[in-house]
């Protein structure tokens, strides 16, 4: 993959956390306004609440622009296995490029019609990132945070099944019985972008957080990665362990998409083993191989371990 993208190759601790370059002007899109993260139940999003065990799928990267088979393949996965989960989480990239209305149609609604259960997403650097004269994250908002469900503008007839999704905002913290999960949107520059009220709204949703339960939260540009292309994001690593500092609570997971692999770290914060897992294979085409030098059970940097991967 690095030969062929024509990047000079870099080594897995060179990957495993890589400084942001400089946003260009213009590329940090603004948020939806009001800014108005909210929590969710699990009837709120059509969720049956299974009570003290929870199973769910969990993919990112999922677009099937050119190339749908991929995308069919895990999509077809899941339905084989669907009674094993209660709901699909997407983490990020749910339309490629642009995150267009007009591309839910081959996209996600068709992809997903045979799988009869609810999805819930948080967008990724894609999904916000218009065309000219286009509003950044329209298509996500008009299809995961609608205020009751509705035929999607994409499938006028419901051919395929899935009305929208009624999400508060393209952030929100659901409340299960089992768990709690936090997402957060991290805009478009590479790396990603967190807007001060973000990073607010992030330390209060933690400190909030029930701590009789775990905790899992997710956002789309991996604080730790070793693939040979994107690598991990200094920056957002650097946000959340601030957002960690300042509400005294550390998750119990971390989940992140954007690298089209799957790899999974452990990095012990204090003395608690927080796994971190990339989960960026869910559909789009063009995967992503692992940097050179990554070896399995290999501690990367103090308290990280990085622990398997794959494209």
């Amino acid at each position: 993959m690095n030969r062929l993208l024509g990047l000079a190759k870099s080594s897995a601790r060179e990957q495993l956390q890589k400084p942001s370059a400089p946003i260009t002007p213009g590329v940090v899109q603004a948020l939806p306004q009001p800014y108005q993260p909210g929590k969710v139940t699990a009837a709120d999003v059509g969720v049956t609440d299974p009570g003290a065990t929870l199973s769910f799928f969990v993919v990112g990267d999922v677009g099937g622009v050119k190339a749908p088979g991929p995308q069919n393949a895990v999509s077809m996965a899941m339905e084989q296995r669907q009674g094993e989960a209660g709901f699909v989480l997407i983490l990020g990239d749910v339309v490629y490029f642009n995150g267009q209305e007009a591309d839910y149609m081959d996209q996600f609604y068709e992809p997903y019609a045979k799988l009869q259960r609810p999805i819930i997403a948080f967008p990724g650097n894609h999904d916000g990132d218009p065309l000219p004269g286009d509003t950044s994250l329209a298509g996500f908002m008009a299809n995961f945070c609608d205020k009751q469900p509705s035929v999607p503008s994409a499938d006028p007839q419901l051919e395929y099944g899935r009305h929208t999704q009624t999400l508060p905002y393209c952030e929100w913290t659901l409340e299960l019985e089992a768990v709690t999960i936090i997402s957060v949107y991290s805009n478009v520059p590479s790396g990603g972008h967190l807007e001060p009220e973000q990073t607010t709204r992030l330390t209060q949703e933690l400190g909030a957080a029930s701590a009789g339960k775990p905790l899992i939260l997710g956002l789309h540009p991996p604080p730790y990665s070793i693939d040979a292309h994107h690598g991990g994001s200094a920056k957002m690593g650097a946000a959340l362990d601030q957002a960690f500092t300042d509400s005294g609570r550390v998750p119990d997971l971390i989940l992140s998409g954007h690298v089209h692999d799957y790899q999974r770290f452990t990095r012990t914060i204090g003395t608690k083993a927080v796994p971190y897992i990339v989960s960026g294979n869910g559909g789009y085409h063009n995967l992503h191989q692992l940097a050179t030098g990554a070896s399995h059970g290999e501690q990367l940097a103090p308290g990280v371990v990085f622990e398997f991967g794959d494209a």
